[in-house]
């Protein structure tokens, strides 16, 4: 196995929505929401005209894309034995993702993640994780870790109790660790925990400029890119229209935005990016070709409404 992503198996709901919306709905436009009252969440859907159903999930979308662009991926996530469930493990097999979680009756439902998307192609997550959040060690196969070159983590997956135990479970048996900061949400939450995950923990870090920045509390870029020197690891940073670095050690690599897109989605771009770049991380291609080619998978995915391609 190339690269095995553990990470929260949520089914995304995508619909379209006015900013009126989200604000009558107390929603903080681009960010994500966690929802952990099941009413509420189904409230939220009420009147929403569906656009499409897809098996989502960061990290998920990430494996779809490495597994598209040829390379071995698997996947672990946690789902219940109902009928997104069902849905979400036939979604993986169709995008030839090797699947490592036996399904089975639970608690909670498979979770689920409502994806607005507002006129200006912004997206704002309003998550219901049910039974993905309750990931434990258990659910977790050290021997299919063990056989993987990267494992490939999302930070909305981190939390105290069952999942930090499972992160840990992975982390302690994984040969090369890639983790993505996820959201602004999750960084604000966890920041101590995600510091000491980034320096010491792993090595590869995908974030975008707002979530470093807020993690070690920049005041300006140059401190971002001084600090991630300083790590002597590998630092990847979107930038939105600044295009994007990498930087590992005294090497800061930059690579611009494709122009004239027609976006209409910004869903699943950052995951599409992290996509491309391990790809070509993965097959040993030089820094500049992989963030050229997680450029690449980005510009594709905004053009179109969804995360996959």
């Amino acid at each position: 196995m190339k690269i095995l992503g553990i990470g929260n198996a949520i089914v995304d709901v995508i619909c379209k929505v006015d900013d009126d919306f989200i604000d009558k709905n107390n929603l903080t436009k681009s960010t994500m929401k966690l929802f952990f009252d099941e009413k509420e969440f189904k409230n939220l859907l009420t009147n929403l005209k569906i656009e499409r159903t897809v098996s989502g999930g960061s990290v998920a979308n990430s494996i779809f894309g490495i597994s598209q662009l040829g390379d071995k991926a698997g996947f672990i996530g946690k789902i219940a034995d109902d009928v997104f469930g069902c849905n979400y493990e036939e979604g993986l097999k169709k995008e030839n993702v090797d699947y490592f979680y036996s399904k089975k009756k639970e608690e909670l439902p498979t979770g689920t993640c409502l994806i607005l998307v507002t006129p200006d192609s912004e997206r704002t997550m309003c998550t219901f994780l049910g039974t993905a959040g309750k990931i434990n060690d258990k659910d977790i196969n050290s021997d299919v870790i063990k056989s993987s070159s990267i494992i490939f983590l999302e930070g909305y997956l981190w939390d105290e109790g069952e999942p930090k135990k499972a992160f840990d479970k992975a982390i302690n048996n994984a040969n090369k660790v890639a983790m993505s900061l996820s959201d602004l949400f999750c960084v604000d939450r966890h920041k101590p925990h995600f510091l000491n995950l980034v320096k010491n923990k792993l090595d590869i870090t995908f974030a975008n400029e707002q979530e470093i920045s807020s993690l070690i509390e920049a005041k300006n870029f140059d401190e971002v890119i001084n600090f991630s020197k300083q790590l002597n690891k590998l630092v990847i940073i979107t930038r939105g229209e600044k295009g994007a670095v990498a930087v590992n050690g005294d090497e800061v690599v930059e690579n611009n935005i494709k122009k004239n897109l027609k976006v209409v989605d910004l869903t699943g771009a950052g995951d599409l990016f992290a996509a491309g770049f391990l790809h070509g991380h993965i097959n040993k291609l030089p820094t500049k070709e992989c963030l050229e080619k997680g450029t690449e998978m980005s510009s594709k995915v905004i053009q179109q409404i969804g995360a996959r391609l």
